[in-house]
């Protein structure tokens, strides 16, 4: 740990900690040009200065690591520039404790972590000394967003490493000794960030206005409280945090889908966790950050579809099919356009969720970067068909590179928690509970919103005038459809990093679920679309991906999927991070036992 968080802390922080020498006292002098912890913490400035700082590590990407996340499961084929070679160790399931991510997500998560302990010893100092109302409320919430940040950061650690036994700080290191924790077990890290959470439920405001939009609020504690309870598939402990959730905060979905991955509307109704970005200068990164879109160096997030470019993620196979063939209302008007040759109206050519969601070739209805139709903007080439417009700036500019020129920045802000996934949540623990007909109404809350066809019976449940699939679910039917295609569709690519892979995990799926995407054959049809310079036709070679049965001679074997991931997997190695090997070689305290 000293290597990846002592060094890194110490140097990037103003809140030092100085170290005087072992003379007597009436030798001692204190250098006044160093900052102490004794020197810098003295009021509600202090706080508010050490509380941005935990904001700032709040935002880095490093706590989230997004892109392996997405490799480490289901949702995504990532290697870089062209199938089928692939050398990517979370998509093989071959990763080891070496891995820059694995090591770089620890670190980042144990500063934030750090510095919000620093704030959590010196606020609890500061408060009984204020005598002002006004700035005794002010440091009581600095006390709560960082008691927040804590139980978050742990939280984040707890679900993504070894099984969830992780060293615990409670104060702030003074020494490089105080740097070297032992493990404590599962249950412990568990209580120790549940009650940071529920101490934030219960002091944070419920929102905040002004310039103080986008704190944390209370409502995000108990959503993850609630999330807590769910990844170890305790529905009833879950599903009243996610009701609360739901009824008490005035979180409402946001009509247009699209508002919850692009700079406009950030901030909205539906957004209970979110982190701000901006392409202006900030010190929070440099021109290489992690934020970048589409850097060609291949080092940063990648998910734009923009010539040139290296694909960290692209949509696997069978979610493209999903994204698809999922079937729109026909009584919705939202689903009707004109078309742009027959100037008659017709049905979209895919729903508005698939729509604001990825990027396909044939969607003649969305703009990408700027070009009236989809097609127009990238070659789909190289067996890499279809990309997240999540993260990106496509609605913005014509290249990433043009809108932040030598930077290449997203300033589209993330959001790790909103109401669309809290309804699905709540629908799990609903249909667990062997409520099917009040489980349909959450989710089917979700498909109006971006006019997809509802689920259930004809003339069923809250919007009955709505098209329908007219299906009767069970229990097992309706899980298969949560599972496999509503969360993967409303919320891929999205959130804290993690979050597909706690479900696998806690479904005890994956290793199933691997083989059976191994299983499943495809090859790729071509499209053509209008060159919108010449105005000639240009074909999109091998763009449209089919599924088709195996052995059949449509059959395209570099468009397999999963085959090392069904052969490598195994729970014990994989259904976690392992302990990184930087922490693991620097701290001599780790595997000593605790009381």
């Amino acid at each position: 740990m000293k290597k990846h968080i002592y060094a890194k802390l110490i140097a990037v922080m103003a809140l030092t900690l100085s170290v005087t020498s072992c003379q007597k006292d009436w030798l001692t002098e204190t250098n006044p040009n160093n900052i102490s912890t004794d020197s810098f913490w003295k009021n509600t400035t202090d706080l508010q200065k050490g509380l941005t700082a935990v904001y700032k590590s709040f935002a880095s990407n490093n706590n989230y690591k997004i892109i392996e996340g997405l490799a480490n499961t289901d949702l995504a084929w990532a290697n870089g520039y062209q199938r089928p070679s692939n050398s990517n160790p979370y998509y093989l399931q071959i990763f080891t404790n070496a891995e820059n991510a694995i090591n770089d997500k620890w670190a980042a998560n144990y500063v934030t972590i750090f510095r919000a302990n620093q704030v959590i010893i010196a606020a609890e100092k500061i408060i009984p000394t204020l005598t002002n109302e006004a700035d005794k409320k002010l440091a009581e919430n600095i006390l709560a967003q960082a008691h927040f940040f804590r139980g978050f950061h742990y939280f984040n650690l707890y679900h993504t490493y070894n099984a969830g036994s992780l060293p615990i700080f409670k104060d702030v290191p003074v020494t490089e000794a105080d740097f070297y924790k032992p493990l404590e077990t599962a249950e412990t890290v568990k209580k120790f960030f549940l009650d940071d959470l529920k101490y934030a439920s219960e002091k944070l405001p419920p929102t905040w206005t002004g310039k103080d939009k986008g704190r944390v609020t209370a409502g995000a504690a108990e959503a993850l409280i609630g999330q807590t309870y769910l990844y170890e598939n305790n529905y009833t402990e879950a599903a009243p945090y996610f009701k609360r959730v739901i009824d008490n905060y005035g979180y409402t979905l946001m009509p247009n889908i699209g508002s919850n991955f692009t700079t406009m509307d950030e901030f909205n109704n539906e957004s209970i966790l979110e982190i701000s970005y901006a392409t202006g200068y900030t010190d929070n990164y440099n021109n290489y950050d992690s934020r970048d879109v589409a850097n060609t160096s291949g080092l940063q997030l990648q998910f734009t579809g923009a010539t040139g470019t290296y694909f960290g993620a692209v949509v696997a196979n069978w979610l493209i099919l999903e994204f698809r063939n999922d079937p729109m209302d026909t009584q919705d008007p939202r689903n009707i356009v004109t078309d742009k040759v027959t100037g008659q109206p017709r049905l979209r050519k895919f729903n508005l969720r698939t729509s604001w969601s990825v990027a396909v070739v044939d969607d003649i209805d969305m703009p990408y970067y700027l070009r009236a139709e989809t097609g127009q903007a990238c070659n789909f080439n190289v067996k890499m068909t279809c990309f997240w417009r999540k993260h990106t700036n496509w609605d913005l500019t014509r290249g990433e590179n043009i809108l932040s020129p030598g930077k290449v920045r997203s300033a589209v802000n993330e959001r790790l928690i909103r109401l669309g996934g809290i309804h699905l949540q709540y629908a799990e623990c609903l249909l667990e509970m062997n409520k099917i007909d009040e489980a349909l109404i959450q989710i089917n809350k979700v498909r109006r919103r971006s006019g997809l066809q509802l689920l259930g019976t004809n003339g069923s449940g809250e919007y009955p005038l709505n098209d329908h699939n007219d299906v009767t679910y069970t229990k097992e039917t309706l899980r298969k459809h949560l599972r496999y295609k509503e969360y993967p569709l409303e919320l891929s690519a999205e959130g804290y990093g993690f979050e597909r892979n706690i479900d696998l995990r806690r479904w005890n799926v994956k290793l199933d679920r691997f083989k059976e995407l191994a299983a499943r054959r495809y090859y790729a049809q071509n499209f053509d679309v209008i060159d919108e310079i010449t105005g000639n036709k240009v074909t999109r070679y091998g763009c449209i991906v089919t599924e088709v049965p195996a052995g059949d001679a449509l059959v395209d074997l570099n468009w397999n999927e999963f085959q090392e991931a069904s052969k490598n997997y195994n729970d014990a190695s994989h259904a976690y991070w392992p302990l990184p090997n930087g922490e693991i070689i620097t701290n001599p305290k780790l595997y000593e036992l605790t009381n």
